[in-house]
């Protein structure tokens, strides 16, 4: 018996890296997996059907259940179209993972409107178009009787939320909106018998090596060590968080190599206050830095 035996998933972006291994562990833990991947480059440019179908070509073999869809998850009709996958091939959803995206990165100063705008449909419309049409499915559940257990787990990342990377001002923002996203959709779908989670993931995958810097990070371990940065080491905590045992909801996770890390978001750190209007100057002065 798996963790998600009897759960049927939509995860997108998961043809390569660590999408293709929530899809693998998923599959190996019970899940029918819906395998969702446009097949872009780095970039988003282009599609391939390939990585999709053998994903779920690699889940059939082994005794598991998958269908692929390559849809774009940044158009509206795309999106609705990878739950409507799941509700034909499986007859219900109970879990879905935003785990696509994409990288263009540029200086702000150099940055390109449509370098801004691919990064921002691909992570923030992308997570928000899949999350919508899945809570409208399990909000008709709910109101017709049939309380879901449903868990979402969004991928926001440590550009956006602990540590801001020079030269991805699109992925950094996209990426702290999906923080907050998170959070928002917790307090809303809570009353549908819905979960909602996010990870703020590191590995060893082709768009972190695309990072300048990250690579040296994550170099392959030394023969008979644990690959910590392995995309693989990632989807053990989201298939936890999707099973119908965790009770989380409305947390954002940091997880890479061996740690993982509960983050917080913007809080006080230190306060002035008045008791009149406040004046420039005093401002000036006490303004806590």
């Amino acid at each position: 018996m798996g963790i998600l035996d009897g759960r049927v998933a939509v995860i997108t972006g998961a043809g390569r890296g660590i999408g293709r291994e929530h899809a693998l562990l998923f599959a190996r833990e019970g899940a029918a997996v819906v395998v969702n991947d446009l097949g872009g480059s780095n970039t988003g440019d282009g599609s391939d059907s390939g990585p999709a179908h053998e994903v779920v070509a690699e889940i059939v073999a082994a005794g598991g259940r998958a269908v692929a869809n390559t849809a774009n998850i940044a158009e509206w009709n795309g999106a609705a179209s990878v739950i409507r996958s799941a509700l034909d091939e499986f007859g219900r959803l109970d879990v879905l993972v935003n785990n696509a995206g994409i990288l263009r990165d540029a200086f702000i100063a150099g940055m390109t409107e449509s370098q801004w705008d691919a990064v921002i449909a691909v992570h923030l419309k992308g997570h928000f178009s899949m999350l919508r049409h899945a809570a409208q499915y399990w909000k008709d559940q709910s109101k017709a009787g049939e309380q879901p257990t449903a868990a979402v787990i969004n991928t926001a990342s440590g550009s956006g939320v602990t540590l801001p990377n020079a030269g991805q001002a699109n992925y950094g923002a996209a990426k702290a909106a999906i923080a907050a996203l998170t959070l928002i959709a917790a307090e809303e779908l809570e009353r549908y018998g819905v979960r909602v989670n996010a990870i703020a993931p590191i590995a060893r995958t082709r768009l972190t090596l695309a990072t300048p810097g990250m690579g040296a990070l994550m170099a392959e371990p030394e023969d008979g060590e644990p690959d910590l940065f392995a995309p693989a080491n990632i989807a053990p905590l989201v298939a936890y968080l999707a099973s119908e045992k965790c009770p989380l909801t409305g947390r954002v996770y940091a997880v890479q190599g061996g740690a993982i890390s509960l983050l917080k978001g913007w809080h006080d750190i230190a306060t002035i206050e008045t008791d009149t209007v406040w004046d420039v100057d005093d401002i000036a002065q006490r303004l806590p830095s």
